[in-house]
């Protein structure tokens, strides 16, 4: 196994303490953490920088004006990055990535570390439906 496939297999025992996990055909584990869909992908960037890379889908289908909270949302994360998408529907998806470097972290290190972003994917996503659904 390579240093990313080491990294995907250490998140997916981090994960599978907490959720169910699927690993799809490319090794990228994809799992929900209550209503929000999460995936995981591991890449080697340089001999000895392997990063894992978690992009959550925290609301979609949102009207357009949800930007300007995102914006404003987003400088209060310490775990990762929030961001909009327009999608060709019209409406607004709006995303969460974090990417850290993963060498030599164990699975329960690892799983507080995925948990603490998807727990804030989890409750900006209350905090749109409340106020733009």
């Amino acid at each position: 196994m390579n240093a990313s496939g080491d990294a995907l297999e250490a998140a997916r025992k981090a994960l599978e303490l907490f959720h169910d996990v699927s690993v799809d055909d490319d090794g990228a584990l994809s799992f929900r953490h209550g209503d929000v869909p999460c995936a995981v992908q591991g890449m080697e960037l340089a001999e000895g920088l392997t990063v894992l890379s978690l992009t959550v889908v925290v609301a979609w289908d949102l009207p357009g004006d949800v930007a300007v909270w995102v914006a404003e949302r987003a400088g209060q994360g310490l775990f990762g990055t929030l961001g909009v998408i327009q999608s060709e529907r019209g409406g607004t998806d709006v995303m969460l990535r974090y990417a850290f470097p993963a060498d030599g972290l164990k699975p329960e290190p690892l799983s507080t570390l995925l948990m603490l972003v998807v727990s804030t994917a989890s409750q900006v996503r209350g905090e749109l439906l409340s106020r733009f659904s």
